[in-house]
């Protein structure tokens, strides 16, 4: 359930780094977002790889924003290989932030190795923004059935690190 992106990759370079970092400050000042800058020397990220823990522990460098209010942080954190492994939950903010991060993502794509994205809205794949509008839909009536179904579900929470929980007891 939901509408999320989710991305990863290699950087090409350090420079490729800096150029990312700079379009994403950008990307913040066209959304009215703070950005948070991330460097910690020891830092521990929680990663995926063929449905197994693939987790990380080590330096860390890069920038958090905030697209919309109800959406996910944008958290562009890099290990010290250049790789990053992230997602940013869409669904409860609108359709035009949704775009506007598959759009940033397309901007740097070209600074990776390989970028992977997995878009459950599909508009990474398709440009497609009738499909997108019927992805938002079709989560807000699952939303609502489960609710239904466990009355005793509330939600959406946003929780301390800004991350949104669709559904909670």
């Amino acid at each position: 359930m939901g509408v999320t992106i989710h991305f990863e990759g290699k950087l090409k370079s350090q420079k490729d780094f800096d150029e990312v970092i700079e379009k994403a400050i950008d990307f913040a000042k066209r959304k009215s977002s703070d950005i948070i800058k991330l460097n910690n020397d020891k830092k521990l990220l929680k990663r995926v790889k063929d449905e197994k823990d693939w987790d990380y522990e080590g330096e860390v460098k890069g920038v958090q924003i905030q697209p919309h209010d109800n959406s996910d942080p944008l958290i562009l954190e890099f290990d010290k290989d250049l790789f990053i492994q992230e997602f940013c939950k869409t669904q409860f903010s609108d359709i035009s932030t949704h775009i506007d991060i598959i759009k940033f993502l397309r901007d740097i794509e070209s600074n990776f190795d390989n970028l992977s994205v997995i878009d459950e809205g599909e508009f990474w794949e398709t440009n497609d923004i009738k499909l997108l509008e019927q992805k938002f839909e079709d989560f807000f009536v699952a939303f609502d059935n489960a609710i239904q179904e466990n009355p005793k579900l509330k939600g959406p929470f946003k929780m301390s690190d800004g991350r949104i929980v669709d559904l909670m007891e």
